[in-house]
């Protein structure tokens, strides 16, 4: 299978997560958009999302699914999103389409996160992936350095020639050569930093479940939490 129809599984198969009647909250990038796409079969059956995303919001909006401030609800009962990395243990690297804030915001509303990934996401140690960090733009030269302290090369992503501008008017640091061994304690150290919004590594709001899309279909990876 490709890469697309293991994303087209994984989205679909999320559909089970949902509950009925109440609020989902909704993550961004390729992956949630085919879980969008599915959603929209069941719009009648709850009353909405929370996005994580300008781009989802006016994906969910499109498809007639309605779409509620974070601030209008309460306890979300699931989030349902995807993940440029995630290890054994449910923690995870997630940033790589720039929303990394609004998701870890929407995550730590849900009781319950439910990744959707395609296997090669699976890795023994995140880092891998670079790892999205948004900034506020004055401290950018200040945080490389931070990094570099740590053994990162960190660079500020570009779009058209400039720097990316976040949902949240911010930038984005993505920073390579690292190897997390301790993902809850880089996290904690890192949002400490002057800053820094947030980092990408999703510790504190680590997977309960992962639904990976493999050849032999769909594999269920359950992490207690």
């Amino acid at each position: 299978m490709t890469q697309d129809e293991l994303k087209t599984l994984v989205g679909q198969a999320a559909l089970a997560h949902v509950v009925p009647g109440e609020i989902v909250g909704v993550g961004t990038g390729s992956t949630v958009n085919k879980f969008i796409d599915a959603l929209a079969g069941m719009r009648d059956r709850i009353p909405g999302a929370v996005s994580s995303s300008v781009a989802s919001t006016e994906r969910l909006r499109a498809l007639g699914i309605r779409v509620f401030d974070a601030n209008e609800v309460g306890e979300l009962a699931v989030y349902i999103d995807g993940a440029d990395e995630i290890d054994g243990r449910g923690c995870m690297v997630k940033g790589g389409g720039a929303a990394l804030t609004r998701e870890k915001i929407v995550a730590a509303q849900s009781r319950r996160f439910v990744c959707i990934a395609d296997e090669s996401k699976l890795v023994q140690a995140l880092g891998r992936f670079p790892v999205p960090v948004e900034v506020i733009p004055m401290a950018t030269a200040h945080l490389v350095r931070q990094f570099a302290a740590l053994g990162g090369q960190a660079t500020v992503r570009m779009q058209d020639g400039a720097p990316l501008v976040t949902d949240n008017g911010q930038h984005i640091l993505d920073v390579a050569g690292l190897s997390i061994a301790d993902p809850l304690a880089f996290e904690s150290q890192v949002n400490q930093w002057p800053g820094v919004v947030t980092v990408g590594v999703f510790a504190h709001q680590k997977a309960a479940v992962c639904l990976l899309g493999t050849a032999a279909g769909v594999r269920t990876l359950d992490f207690g939490a």
